[in-house]
C-alpha cells in the first residue's frame, strides 16, 4: 500500500507560520525587511564618515524598536558570513522613526569594520532592549560632559535631545572632548554649531597627538575654568584610564557617572594560575590569574552568556558562592561569598566557585 503525504492548504501553511515567529519573519521580510512579530529592526537609510575610521548610519526603525533613553546603549546583532554577533552600542534619536548608530572601526574588530567597510544602504541590522543608568536628570542642573575617543557618541545623544526638548538653552553644558589629531574629531561642526546657537553651551576640543598643538590629557588643570562643579551632573565616557581619572578628579561633583569601553592593562603582579569550579556545569578548569574569567573560560571551550564585555550589560553577571577577584576596570577586589560577578571585567585571585 502506497502511503501519500497530505498537502496543506495555503490557509493551513499560514497558519503554521503564523504560530511559528522564524517561518513569520522569513514571508514577512521577503515583503519589507522591517516587518517582523518578534524582532526590533532598523534599516539604513544614510551612510556618512564622520571622522577618520568612524561612520554614522542613520536607521529607520520599525515599530518593534524600543527606543532607549539618551545615552543609554542598545545591543546590535550583525549577521557577518552567516554567523552572527553581538555588539554593543550608544544610539542617537532623530525622529520617532530614526535613530543614529555612530561606529569606530576597531583593530582586529569584526563588527566594527563590517561596519564602516561593508555596510550598505538597505542592510537590515537587529536590536536589543536598551540599558544603561548613564542618563540625564529630569531636573535641569548644570552639566559637565567628558568625553575621550569614541565615547563622544553617548554626550552627542544627550546634547541632540536637550535641543529637541528645547532644554538645551535652560542649561549650563560643558563639554570636553579629547581626540588624538584633527582627523579624529567627530561631531565637530554640529558641536561648534549649537556653541554659536547657545551661549550655555561650551566647547573644548584636546589633540593630543596633533604636531601643532599637543594638547594635555585629563588632568586637574581642565577643572579650572570649570564654574559649579559642586552643583554639576559630570557625565564621562571613554577608556578605563580616562573614567577613573574622572572620578579621582570630580570627587566634588554633586553626581559623578562614568562608562568605560576598554579595559585597564593587566599588572605584571597578577601572575600564577587558579582554579575554577563551574557548580551548574559540574566542572573545574585552571585559568590564569590577572585575566578576565570570560576570556579565559573562553579559551576553555566554555561558552558563558555575554554582551558588551565593558560591564555594563550584565549578561555575564553570575554567583561567585567562593573566592576572591578583582574588578579589571578599577582594580577593586571582592572576597565575600555570595556575591554577583561579572565575569566580562573581573579576574580570579584565587581558587573560585562560581554558578556557571
Amino acid at each position: 500500500m502506497q502511503l501519500t503525504e497530505k498537502r496543506k492548504s495555503p490557509l493551513s501553511s499560514l497558519a503554521t507560520a503564523v504560530l511559528d515567529p522564524y517561518a513569520a519573519n522569513f514571508w514577512l521580510q521577503k515583503v519589507n525587511p522591517l516587518w517582523s512579530v518578534n524582532q526590533s529592526l532598523g534599516k539604513i537609510v544614510k551612510k556618512e564618515q564622520t571622522a577618520k575610521d568612524v561612520v554614522s548610519l542613520t536607521l529607520q526603525v520599525n515599530k518593534k524598536f524600543q527606543m532607549g533613553a539618551a545615552g543609554q546603549h542598545h545591543p546590535v546583532y550583525v549577521n557577518i558570513q552567516g554567523v552572527r554577533y553581538e555588539r554593543t552600542y550608544s544610539l542617537t534619536q532623530l525622529d520617532a522613526q530614526h535613530v543614529l548608530l555612530t561606529v569606530k572601526k576597531v583593530d582586529q574588530g569584526k563588527v566594527s569594520t563590517w561596519l564602516v567597510e561593508q555596510a550598505k544602504l538597505g542592510d537590515t541590522l537587529e536590536f536589543g532592549a536598551p540599558y544603561g543608568d548613564m542618563q540625564l536628570p529630569a531636573q535641569t542642573q548644570p552639566l559637565i560632559l567628558l568625553a575621550a575617543g569614541s565615547g563622544i557618541t553617548p554626550m552627542y545623544s544627550f546634547i541632540q535631545n536637550l535641543v529637541q526638548s528645547g532644554r538645551l538653552g535652560g542649561t549650563s553644558i560643558h563639554l570636553l572632548y579629547w581626540v588624538k589629531t584633527f582627523a579624529d574629531a567627530a561631531f565637530k561642526a554640529q558641536f561648534e554649531a549649537w556653541a554659536e546657537q547657545f551661549p550655555n553651551f561650551t566647547l573644548q576640543v584636546f589633540y593630543t597627538q596633533e604636531p601643532s598643538l599637543k594638547h594635555s590629557r585629563l588632568n586637574a588643570e581642565h577643572l579650572q575654568d570649570l564654574a559649579n562643579k559642586d552643583q554639576s551632573t559630570v557625565f564621562a565616557c571613554g577608556p578605563s584610564g580616562f573614567t577613573t581619572q574622572v572620578e579621582q578628579l570630580f570627587t566634588q561633583a554633586a553626581v559623578v557617572k562614568t562608562e568605560a569601553f576598554s579595559m585597564t592593562p593587566v599588572l605584571g603582579d597578577d601572575v600564577g594560575l587558579v582554579q575554577v569550579t563551574l557548580t551548574k556545569s559540574k566542572k573545574i578548569v585552571t585559568i590564569p590569574k590577572g585575566k578576565s574569567i570570560l576570556e579565559s573560560l573562553e579559551q576553555q571551550n566554555i561558552k558563558p552568556k555575554y554582551g558588551c564585555r565593558m560591564g555594563i550589560c550584565h549578561k555575564c553577571v553570575c554567583n561567585k558562592a567562593e573566592g576572591s577577584t578583582k574588578n579589571l576596570v578599577d582594580s577593586v577586589q571582592n572576597s565575600e561569598p555570595n556575591n554577583q560577578l561579572k565575569i566580562c571585567v573581573n579576574s580570579a585571585q584565587t581558587d573560585l566557585i562560581i554558578d556557571l
